[in-house]
């Protein structure tokens, strides 16, 4: 068997000198035993991912990942060719249901489960040794399944996939739904929704997978918390056990049912998708009187900040959240997080953020910057004020050191102490700056004509973080 070192600077240990013709041959070495599988170790398991194990053999099998039919019993998901593949493995390797209806074949059983590691190993291992290995999977294992992973480690000469009927197809056949235009979501395992928060503002069909955490009824509260309330619910709970159930509900439904582990979900839209738009007129939102960007100011520091769609971008000191309903606009593929550390204005920000249906909008009541550090790195930071006292340096240091490398800071100052005071600062740090007065005035009424009556000036400040300099 022969080593491959994938690990650069790590070395393996020097080959042994070969043994003098003359000299006796020595004891043929004991096999180890073969572990119990059902309590396979993770010990030794940074060993084995950091080697890929060539076959002694070079004619040694592929190792076959088969899928079974989600909606039929495991035996009766395989055709009979399929079932004789099974039936001449020497090793199985699946989850405890599929290796349990398969307990009569006299094959080794590996079970899959976290962590993975040290069971992808030991595929690699049994590989090697000329072992055929069989791995079951439900319907196809290219869909959120074990195949992608096994082609990855192992590479797509060392597998043969043989897919079957996976869930989103058997649940879009009982619906007649055309699959093809489905966005497809696991959150199984997965505790960021940020991707369900995107998807749902584009209008079309969704496929979650989800487990017991991530239940069907928690994603229909999170999505009406949101405001996103213009979709159906189809759950296919245990798709092909003896236990299946299905339900078509309303999200205000689903969000009071109890569901169990094991769910196919399909959202499907039944009502008119809401978004966000520019130019939030002040009637539209609830806030604090005074307390709101004016949509000149926010339209120029949008310009500034240049957001992207798959930012991660931070509005501190959101107050109504105006800034961060417009940003949700363009950073519509990634997340804009409201910081506020009033529960009133905070509270303004989530029926706000309910109206528009503006799912990508995460809020936090805090202070800055002692809730900074629970929040995901920005590419973007909008500070719309608070920089007049003392703080405002060590505040706009703790900003500057999570924002990404190439990430762009906007600050909005209404006093010119604070502009100066910011000015004095990013020289400081030697990095570019831009600044920008907007001066808007309004048309209102005075006597049969109209008069314009101008807003305070604000001065909007751009620093760009260097590329080349590191996040702290």
């Amino acid at each position: 068997m022969k080593q491959q070192n994938l690990l650069p600077g790590i070395s393996l240990p020097a080959p042994r000198p070969s043994r003098p013709a003359d000299s006796p041959p020595p004891p043929a070495p004991v096999p180890p035993a073969v572990p119990d599988t059902e309590a396979w170790s993770r010990q030794g398991s940074p060993l084995h991912s950091a080697f890929v194990f060539e076959p002694a053999a070079e004619a040694a099998e592929p190792v076959l990942v088969l899928g079974l039919d989600c909606a039929l019993p495991p035996r009766e998901a395989l055709s009979p060719a399929r079932l004789r593949l099974v039936e001449q493995a020497e090793v199985l390797c699946g989850g405890r249901r599929l290796l349990e209806a398969f307990r009569d074949l006299p094959a080794e059983r590996l079970r899959l489960g976290a962590p993975l590691e040290p069971v992808l190993a030991r595929i690699s291992h049994l590989r090697a040794a000329g072992k055929r290995v069989v791995v079951l999977a439900d319907g196809d294992p290219l869909f959120y399944g074990i195949g992608a992973t096994l082609l990855h480690q192992m590479g797509p000469g060392a597998v043969r996939i043989l897919p079957g009927v996976s869930s989103l197809q058997q649940a879009c056949a009982r619906l007649g739904l055309p699959w093809h235009d489905v966005i497809c979501l696991s959150l199984h395992g997965r505790q960021d929704l940020a991707p369900l928060n995107a998807a749902v503002q584009r209008g079309r069909p969704l496929s979650l997978l989800t487990d017991a955490r991530m239940t069907p009824d928690l994603l229909a509260r999170h999505l009406l918390d949101r405001g996103v309330d213009w979709f159906g619910m189809h759950v296919f709970e245990e798709m092909g056990g003896e236990d299946e159930k299905t339900r078509h509900l309303s999200l205000e439904e689903a969000a009071a049912a109890f569901f169990g582990p094991v769910c196919t979900v399909l959202l499907t839209p039944c009502g008119q998708v809401r978004r966000p738009r520019p130019g939030l007129a002040p009637d539209e939102l609830r806030h604090e009187a005074g307390l709101q960007t004016k949509p000149a100011v926010r339209a120029a520091a949008l310009s500034l900040l240049r957001p992207e769609p798959r930012h991660t971008l931070w509005d501190l000191g959101a107050a109504s959240g105006s800034v961060a309903l417009e940003a949700a606009c363009l950073v519509h593929e990634g997340r804009v997080v409201a910081v506020e550390r009033v529960p009133a204005r905070a509270l303004d920000i989530q029926e706000n953020r309910r109206r528009f249906g503006a799912a990508v909008v995460e809020v936090c009541l805090g202070s800055v910057p002692r809730c900074l550090p629970r929040l995901p790195d920005p590419h973007r930071v909008f500070i719309g004020g608070g920089l007049s006292g003392d703080g405002a340096d060590g505040l706009l240091e703790q900003v500057c050191r999570r924002l990404l490398p190439g990430g762009r800071l906007v600050v909005s100052c209404i006093l010119l102490d604070t502009l100066a005071r910011c000015r004095r600062f990013f020289a400081r740090l030697g990095w570019s700056t831009e600044i920008m007065q907007v001066q808007a005035s309004r048309a209102r009424p005075l006597g049969q004509d109209v008069f314009l009556a101008a807003d305070n000036a604000v001065f909007l400040l751009a620093a760009d973080k260097p590329s080349g300099q590191p996040k702290a």
